[in-house]
């Protein structure tokens, strides 16, 4: 499921895996870069296992951060915004490396997984609280799933869509080129990911609506504190200590259309393992019904803001948008 925000105010196309194809073309150099990065890595994990494509990318995230100053002088601006002095400078820097190590190895996996046999795929994708999932798909209102940036959260959609889910992914119209060609690479060689409806980030509300009408899975990141248009609702949550603007525009949806509305938070393990964390859901439906709407949405969005930290606290090699 594409990494994007959730800004609910303008009508755009609304598009599935297959009409996607019509968007500005790729160029071919890109192309042909991509293409031979993903050739070595997959002749590198046949005849080194995954566990040896795991051991390079840590070599080659060490390098990175051994080479690329400007970076590692962001993720320790970005720690020290976070935690300010609860972290030492020792703990920063170790922190430091592992993001880089993490950050490699991710997307190394994340270039080849439509190139991964399906069963060792699955084995190495599991979903905590899996029944968090089912049983807000039981009411069937549709369930919305509050992501953040922090963590491989592009790995979630894919884990999900394999498992037969019925997904709406959120995606930005200025993706880079690479993200759309792997993307493209993934429908291509998984029918669930080409089953997949996909819709913009500025996407019309009658858009999102209709999927979770269908009792599908939408999800997006809501902790986007840039504006992104006047017309973008946002509520004051305090992360950190510090006061943010973070969306609400999906969580009213939700509300509205009385869906089932949890987080998920997606770990990176040793050897690509990973670990999709299906959290309870953030208010019962029923009494958000009858609650007050703005009330509610603010109460939801602050719970979400508290859980975000919280992962980040137990994960801070995991911080993203560096």
């Amino acid at each position: 499921m594409p990494s994007q925000n959730l800004a609910v105010e303008l009508p755009v196309q609304e598009s599935t895996g297959e009409s996607l194809s019509n968007e500005r073309p790729i160029p071919l150099g890109t192309r042909l870069r991509i293409g031979f990065v993903r050739g070595f890595l997959v002749f590198y994990a046949r005849c080194f296992g995954l566990s040896g494509l795991y051991r390079l990318g840590r070599f080659f995230g060490i390098l990175e951060y051994s080479c690329d100053y400007r970076r590692r002088g962001r993720v320790h601006r970005k720690l020290q915004s976070l935690f300010g002095d609860e972290m030492s400078p020792a703990r920063r820097r170790q922190v430091t490396r592992r993001y880089f190590m993490r950050v490699r190895c991710d997307k190394m996996f994340y270039t080849i997984m439509d190139r991964i046999p399906r069963g060792k795929l699955l084995n190495r994708i599991k979903i905590k609280n899996v029944y968090n999932v089912d049983d807000g798909l039981a009411r069937g209102k549709g369930l919305y799933v509050a992501l953040c940036h922090y963590g491989s959260h592009h790995v979630a959609g894919l884990m999900m869509a394999l498992r037969g889910y019925k997904l709406a992914g959120v995606r930005d119209p200025k993706e880079s080129h690479v993200r759309r060609y792997i993307q493209q690479r993934y429908r291509e060689t998984f029918p669930e990911v080409a089953a997949m409806k996909f819709v913009y980030a500025s996407s019309f509300p009658r858009v999102i609506y209709r999927h979770m009408q269908s009792n599908a899975i939408v999800a997006s990141l809501l902790d986007v504190d840039r504006n992104r248009g006047e017309n973008t609702k946002t509520c004051k949550v305090t992360f950190f200590g510090q006061e943010r603007q973070w969306l609400t525009g999906p969580v009213q949806m939700a509300v509205r259309c009385g869906a089932t509305i949890i987080q998920g938070f997606v770990v990176s393990r040793k050897n690509f393992y990973y670990q999709l964390i299906a959290t309870p859901p953030l208010v019962d439906p029923a009494e958000a019904a009858a609650a007050d709407e703005e009330l509610v949405v603010t109460q939801i969005v602050q719970q979400y803001a508290a859980a975000v930290e919280q992962f980040v606290r137990e994960h801070p090699d995991h911080v993203m948008n560096i």
